[in-house]
């Protein structure tokens, strides 16, 4: 008896289709997350994506209902399709999370996120940090005869650039809260 000469993947009909269903292209996502706002609850969900070598790119976390003790972590983390779908599976093994939802494939959503930039200058640099900050609408919230602190808040997109620009200013120090996100619209 001759075995059977099937190639692997060879059309969409074969029983023996083996080709991937998932792209290989990793992409950003936005992970909500709603959980009980209990001691060690945020240990547990980092220590899922540390066990498991996912990298998180953003982490916000505040109590969203002081009543029903819950809290909301926002994450945003890069990974294949594949790599996704198994990250919200496993948050939603979890107990004390109630909700896991991924604001990127569940339509439109906005994402902001707030920043302080410290920049140190004296003369030229200092006018034009100024006149860059009020293209970008950022606040002055501090000020002495040597440096600045700016507010911004926007996409992480605008406060990248806002840095670069700022970089051969005297850019000196940074501090970021990470992406808060929420669903537009009626979506909940």
């Amino acid at each position: 008896m001759s075995p059977l000469k099937i190639k692997k993947g060879s059309t969409s009909h074969s029983a023996y289709d083996l080709r991937p269903t998932f792209s290989d292209k990793e992409e950003r996502h936005t992970l909500a997350v709603l959980v009980e706002n209990e001691p060690g609850v945020l240990s547990r969900v980092i220590g899922l994506f540390a066990g498991r070598g996912y990298n998180i790119d953003s982490l916000t976390v505040a109590e969203v209902d002081h009543l029903g003790h819950r809290s909301r972590i926002t994450i945003v983390t890069t990974g294949t399709p594949q790599t996704i779908v198994q990250i919200k599976a496993q948050l939603g093994r979890f107990v004390d999370v109630h909700k896991v939802n991924d604001l990127t494939v569940e339509g439109p959503s906005v994402e902001r996120e707030l920043a302080l930039f410290k920049v140190q200058g004296t003369g030229e640099h200092r006018i034009e940090a100024i006149r860059l900050a009020d293209i970008f609408r950022a606040n002055v919230v501090d000020s002495t005869l040597e440096s600045f602190v700016f507010e911004i808040t926007g996409t992480s997109e605008k406060i990248d650039a806002f840095a670069e620009l700022m970089q051969p200013l005297g850019l000196t120090e940074i501090a970021r809260t990470g992406v808060a996100a929420l669903s537009r619209g009626s979506v909940a």
